[in-house]
Parts: C-alpha cells; sequence; structure tokens
C-alpha cells in the first residue's frame, strides 16, 4: 500500500515521503496513528503545501537557532553539589540542574536540548553538546564542584 508519510518514521523515511508498506502495517498503525495518509493526488498536494510551510519555517527556526548558538557557545556553567569524602555527588546532576543555571544566565534552553548522555556523578568539568538545531551544536562547559568551594 502507498501512504505519504505525515512524520518522520526512521526506518521508512522523513515527512512528505511517499513509501510503499505492507498493508497490514499501514491500516493496523500509520493510518490510525496519524503517522501518514493514503496516497492520492488530493494528498499529495495537500503534503506540497504543507511541506513549503515546513520549509519556510525550517529556514526561520535555523536563523533563531545560529543566533542562539553564538550566544551559547563556550558558555560556562559551574554547579555546586555535595560531595562525600570520596568526590562522588550525593544525587547526580542532571539536565534539569543545567537548564536551571543556564536560565539563571539568561539563555532560554529547552531540556530536551541539553544532549547529555548519562547524569553527572562525579565532581570535575564536561563538555556538554546543546542541539538547538539538527545540524547546530554548540557546546558548553559544565563544571561541578563541591559545595564548600563554592561558599
Amino acid at each position: 500500500m502507498k501512504v505519504i508519510l505525515k512524520e518522520t518514521i526512521e526506518s521508512l523515511g522523513i515527512v512528505g515521503d511517499e513509501v510503499t508498506v505492507a498493508n497490514g502495517y499501514a491500516r493496523n498503525y500509520l493510518l490510525p496513528q496519524k503517522k501518514a495518509v493514503l496516497s492520492t493526488s488530493a494528498n499529495r498536494n495537500l503534503i506540497e503545501r504543507v511541506k513549503k510551510q515546513l520549509d519556510l519555517k525550517d529556514v526561520e527556526n535555523r536563523t533563531l537557532a545560529e543566533a542562539m548558538s553564538k550566544k551559547i557557545q563556550g558558555v560556562v556553567c559551574t554547579i555546586s553539589a555535595k560531595v562525600s569524602e570520596e568526590d562522588r555527588l550525593y544525587g547526580s546532576v542532571t539536565t534539569r540542574d543545567i537548564v536551571d543555571q543556564l536560565q539563571a544566565q539568561g539563555l532560554e534552553v529547552e531540556r530536551k536540548m541539553v544532549m547529555l548522555s548519562e547524569p553527572i556523578k562525579t565532581l570535575g568539568s564536561y563538555i556538554v553538546p546543546v542541539q538547538l538545531h539538527p545540524d547546530i551544536n554548540p557546546e558548553i562547559t559544565v563544571k561541578v564542584v563541591a559545595e564548600e568551594q563554592v561558599a
């Protein structure tokens, strides 16, 4: 069955692609979840218009992301945490802590943008990428210090 994707599906393609899938996959998953529509001439025209609008939004978002990237690149984010005698943190530093610190510095960043592979559990300095756009990933430095050193 031929369908047009309404959202990017990693194993099939990106928004607007016309793909051939098994009838059951289309009927039981893609169509009910509204991830695709049947491939008809009316739907193709509709998807083309939506694709043009998305392209315009993408250009605008990229411009905003480039401007934000210049502000974020090289920012140092210092987070103080309670530590044990072996310099291990009680708890961990997560994306939420990093975002709170960035917002305190006047930078508007969402949690999902901070690409922290796993929570930070030891003292030190870490390079953390921030994904503002699929192609724009400035890096910030996160320094985790013991609370006594900050006070």
